[in-house]
């Protein structure tokens, strides 16, 4: 019997993955994600699970209507495929955390009549978790009051290190995994004016935008830790005084783990404007 574990596609779904895995003890975990996303930047190599599978999906939303139907055949012959990867493990159950990654899985549960278990991280419901909320044998959500668990699953870690700050001597700037161009834009037009108060800065740039706002930061003459994607965000935020970030869930949750004041520049684009 196993567990599988699956979604993703950004970093606010797979983190939950990462904390709530911490928790599971000796059973054998599976993850089931997707090619396209971040899925195997996190779990590729990831040897907590016993398997990692990715199958060749992708979203269905802001497709024309030949790439919707092409979406469709893909998630159709996903599901098939994904029936066959529950029935092979004898999952015991499939936890959910949305995004398109999962969709292939979760309706291969309910097929299948796997209990599943989803957790919905926003306080606005994702497409996905809106049609399987009504099939879930339980439906997590840290927003809703009929949630049976409200908690919001974070590593350990950020507990552990949390403290407390009594003066700025650094700074994080936190764009989410994927970045963001006005939080990067606004670090980079602060940080003469940072650095000449002897302010250290870190910075999370995405990985799209890794390379370029290191070099921004070279032209200004300025040694600034820039990264994109890393594993080591608990011990960034621990290093920070003060954070300007993306308020989506994760980055919320775990900064209030991290005892990290923050100043929250919402996504103005994010579904149902939850990041507001």
């Amino acid at each position: 019997m196993s567990i599988v574990m699956t979604g993703g596609g950004t970093g606010g779904h797979l983190a939950i993955i990462k904390a709530v895995k911490e928790h599971l003890g000796d059973d054998d975990l599976v993850y089931i994600g997707s090619t396209v996303g971040q899925d195997k930047l996190w779990f590729n190599d990831d040897k907590e699970f016993v398997k990692r599978y990715f199958l060749n999906t992708r979203g269905v939303v802001n497709q024309g209507v030949f790439g919707k139907v092409k979406s469709i055949w893909m998630l159709i012959v996903a599901i098939l495929e994904a029936m066959k990867l529950l029935k092979k493990h004898k999952a015991s159950v499939v936890f959910c955390v949305g995004g398109f990654s999962s969709a292939a899985t979760s309706f291969a549960a309910k097929v299948m009549r796997v209990p599943l278990v989803v957790h919905e991280q926003n306080a606005s419901i994702g497409t996905l978790n809106r049609v399987l909320k009504p099939y879930a044998n339980l439906f997590i959500s840290s927003y809703l009051d009929s949630s049976v668990v409200k908690a919001y699953p974070v590593k350990d870690e950020l507990f552990d290190i949390s403290h407390k700050r009594d003066k700025v001597k650094s700074i994080i700037f936190l764009g989410g995994s994927q970045g963001a161009r006005a939080i990067n834009n606004l670090a980079l037009s602060l940080a003469q004016e940072l650095t000449n108060r002897g302010i250290k800065i870190y910075h999370q740039a995405g990985k799209n935008s890794f390379e370029l706002v290191k070099k921004e930061y070279e032209k200004l003459g300025i040694e600034a830790e820039v990264f994109g994607f890393t594993t080591k965000l608990a011990l960034y935020m621990n290093s920070a005084d003060i954070a300007i970030a993306r308020s989506g869930a994760s980055t919320l949750w775990e900064l209030c783990a991290n005892a990290l004041p923050a100043i929250f520049v919402p996504y103005p684009y994010a579904a149902g404007d939850h990041q507001y």
